[in-house]
């Protein structure tokens, strides 16, 4: 079964896989949310983080390859009363814009290889406006022992000198390591080992 397949597969329940409150550490930076500006977020699932967004009043752009899964993004930016773009793409073939975004967002989208993660970690600081804001939270090696969600391959997880190593060169950059319960839908759940990345460019 390939990545694609499974993923749709996965979506295809009409439970939302990981929820449909956003997740904890987004919520939590909401207060540095500007209404208006422009904000992608990342291999956005079923919604739930690209629907907070908009209802913080930021213009949002949800991306995922997976058609189901944003059927249902768009399904629940309906029930809530904002409005969503949504847009079928793969983050191996998107066409990434310059300097386009003021917030950027990345939530457990831990599925690329190294090299290919490194594409995207590039692609995702040319996409960011000056001054704009990127969170990125994924899964730490201890993740494995945890097996709370994430995957399996400890070459896919984040460490601090990973992360530091490609976006140090931003104008701030916060990283926090650690271990917190997952409550998200029936994907992500029980004591997990975390990082977050706060960054501006």
């Amino acid at each position: 079964m390939s990545e694609f397949e499974r993923w749709e597969k996965r979506f295809s329940t009409p439970d939302y896989v990981f929820g449909k409150a956003p997740n904890a550490f987004v919520k939590s930076h909401a207060h540095l949310f500007k209404r208006g500006q422009k904000a992608l977020s990342l291999a956005d699932g079923e919604g739930r983080n690209g629907v907070f967004l908009a209802e913080q009043g930021l213009d949002v752009l949800s991306f995922d390859f997976s058609p189901k899964a944003l059927a249902k993004a768009q399904a629940l930016a309906k029930e809530r009363g904002v409005k969503l773009r949504t847009e079928l793409a793969d983050l191996a073939t998107w066409t990434w814009p310059t300097a386009a975004f003021d917030v950027i967002v990345g939530v457990f989208f831990q599925f690329a290889t190294p090299e290919f993660r490194q594409q995207i970690f590039s692609n995702i600081k040319k996409a960011l406006k000056p001054g704009g804001l990127l969170l990125i939270q994924g899964y730490r090696p201890e993740q494995l022992k945890y097996k709370t969600g994430g995957p399996k391959e400890v070459e896919r997880l984040y460490t601090r000198a990973l992360l530091q190593e490609a976006f140090g060169d931003l104008a701030s950059v916060e990283i926090k390591e650690h271990d917190s319960v997952v409550d998200e839908g029936a994907g992500h759940v029980g004591m997990s080992a975390l990082i977050d990345l706060v960054a501006r460019k």
